[in-house]
Order: C-alpha cells, then structure tokens, then sequence
C-alpha cells in the first residue's frame, strides 16, 4: 500500500482551514455565473485552478491573499454559503478527516445584503447536512480581521452562536502593522465568555506577535507560530540547545500550534519546507499538528500535507497518530467529545491500519 493511500485511509483531525480558502474551482465558475460575477480570469476549471496556485505560491503574504478577492464574491448568498460548507465537509470526508475545524470571517459575505446572522447561518446548514450525510465532525470558527476595527462585533457573533456549532473566535489578516493587542476589546469580551480563542501570529511578523497573541489576547492555540524559532538556541548541528522564555511558556503550557508547512511556503513565512521548524518543535514535544490552512490556493489536503512531511522530515505512521491526537486534544470541542474521537476514531482507525499492513506483509 503507498504511502499516500494510507495516510488517506487513516483518520485525521484538521483544526486550521479557512473556508474561504478551499472552494472548488467548479463551485466557483458556477457561482460567479449566477451572481453576474465578471472578475474571475478563466471560466475554464483547470486553468482556474492553476491560476490561484500560481497567485498564491509567490512567497508573499499580501500576494497570497489577493485570490480571497474572488472566492469571496462568489460567497453572498445563502445558497452559495450552504453548499461551500457543505461540498467542505464532503471533501474532508474523502479525505479521511474525521473531525475538522474551519473558519472564516463573516464580515466578507454581506455584498449583496446578507446580514452577519444570515451568513453563518447558512455555512452551519451546509456544515450540518454534510455531518449529517458524511459522519464528519465540525466546528466553526469565526474570524475578526486585523486591519477592521469590527473585530468585537465579531466576537460577540461568535459567542452568541456557540450553542450553534460556532466553536472559537480568531484574529487573520496580515500581520505587519496590526498588532493582536489592538484588539483587546474583542480578546477580553472572549474570555470573559469562557470561550476559546486561536490566533494568526508568528507568519509574517516575529516572535513578539506570538506574545501579544498569547500573553495580551489569551490566545488558547497559535497559527502558525513559524517564528517561534527566534526564541529558540542551536548549536551547529541545528539541535536545540535552549529555549527562550516565551518557548518555554508555550512548550510548559501546552499551547497547540497550528503548522502549516506548504502554505508557510507560499506565503514568504519559510524559504523552503526542509528549513521548516515543524520537526524541531515536534521532537522537543511541543504541541504540534499538521493543517491546509487554503486548500484551493495551496492546491493542497491533509493527506497531501502529511505525504510532504513524510518525504521532507521522514515521520511514519506512529508520529502520524501522536500528530492527529494532539489535535484532537487541542480541538475547541467540549472534553468528552475530545475523548469520543481519539479512543472512537483515531486509536481504532490506527490499529485497525496496523493490522492490514502487517496481515500484507504475511
């Protein structure tokens, strides 16, 4: 059995996919004919594809954004929104994701006179038929945006849809020049709710924006965190040496960090994926896993995502496991859920993997 084969087969969590970030290219064309939408570059679907991969893979964060412009025209209507969560939800089940969480930011679907409420709405119907059809377990986070000042008006939409399906509230968008703490308002209305939050830091700014998240916004899990590696000391041998203070706080607290190794290609945050801190970070036992963040754009799945970091960073089917348990355990679900998907789902569906390829090796 190939490698790919039995990543896919194998059950896996995924906590960091922007919804607006993995549409299908054909969900696209159809949706643009309908809205009168005239902007896309190609109505042909191959090519389109092609195009925002090309868009996205420049090694620039602003650059790799340029492509939501689209996506999120297509997405103003309830319609439209249902089926993305749905057709969602469908593809993380011929994936092999037993749990995902997605995200996305209400604020960009009301062009044609959606209100918030209508907006999320709709993706929690297109995200509970595809639970109800594929057996795929959801959440939804919703996203503040870091150059908007409506951020609290956020968070309060996502605590008001928490018994909903609404699991975590988040801050996206580039980071230079918009600090977390701008935002504090929204982060202590957050926590005063007992809610949970995840936070964009440590991409295209430093580590310092790894701490604001944590230490100013009570961030519960960090996005990316792929400048964590400034805090941390190695000797010539690129083995870990020392860690800094905020390194330690998050190895010592258990803060999950959401990696996403091609995505952080694209987007300029590692020069290339070997240069990628993940594996450091995983063999010190921070906790780590493996995410698409924008499939369409990344031209990417989990599976594929896992292949790379057997090929570049030589994990097997062991570490794979240990990968998806951490984010199941780091998953903004209620404990007993947590603990429904990794003694259900994920331990099963590892031994039973075992299993088969030990009785093909008799």
């Amino acid at each position: 059995m190939k490698t790919e084969e039995i990543i896919r087969k194998v059950p896996k969590v995924l906590l960091h996919d922007h919804l607006d970030g993995g549409l299908r290219v054909e969900t696209i064309i159809d949706l643009a004919k309908e809205l009168n939408y005239k902007k896309l570059p190609t109505h042909d679907a191959e090519e389109l594809a092609n195009w925002f991969y090309v868009g996205a893979n420049t090694g620039n964060l602003p650059e790799f954004l340029k492509g939501f412009e689209h996506t999120c025209a297509v997405m103003q209507t309830k319609e439209g929104l249902e089926r993305i969560a749905y057709e969602m939800i469908e593809d993380m089940y011929n994936d092999g994701v037993c749990y995902v969480e997605t995200r996305f930011s209400p604020v960009f679907h009301t062009q044609k006179g959606l209100y918030h409420e209508d907006v999320i709405n709709a993706v929690l119907e297109g995200l509970e038929r595809g639970k109800s059809d594929f057996g795929v377990g959801y959440g939804l986070i919703l996203c503040g945006m870091r150059n908007m000042k409506n951020t609290l008006e956020v968070a309060e939409l996502a605590v008001n849809y928490r018994k909903q399906g609404v699991v975590g509230f988040d801050l996206a968008g580039e980071e230079g020049g918009y600090p977390p703490k701008k935002h504090i308002d929204a982060f202590q209305f957050i926590q005063r709710n007992n809610f949970s939050i995840t936070v964009h830091a440590g991409e295209a700014f430093g580590k310092e924006s790894i701490w604001q998240a944590i230490q100013y916004c009570g961030a519960h899990r960090i996005g990316h965190a792929t400048r964590l590696i400034e805090d941390i000391v190695f000797d010539e041998n690129e083995n870990i040496i020392a860690l800094g203070d905020l390194a330690q706080y998050i190895l010592d607290k258990r803060i999950p960090l959401e990696i996403c190794l091609l995505s952080n290609v694209h987007t300029g945050a590692i020069d290339k994926i070997e240069n990628h801190p993940f594996k450091k970070l995983y063999d010190k036992n921070f906790r780590v896993f493996l995410n698409t963040d924008d499939r369409l754009m990344s031209k990417i799945t989990l599976t594929s995502e896992y292949v790379l970091a057997t090929e570049y960073f030589d994990i097997n089917l062991d570490d794979i496991e240990k990968l998806n348990l951490n984010a199941m355990k780091s998953a903004f679900i209620p404990h007993e859920k947590r603990l429904y998907y990794i003694y259900d789902v994920i331990k099963p569906g590892y031994q039973e993997m075992r299993e088969q390829l030990l009785s093909l090796k008799a």
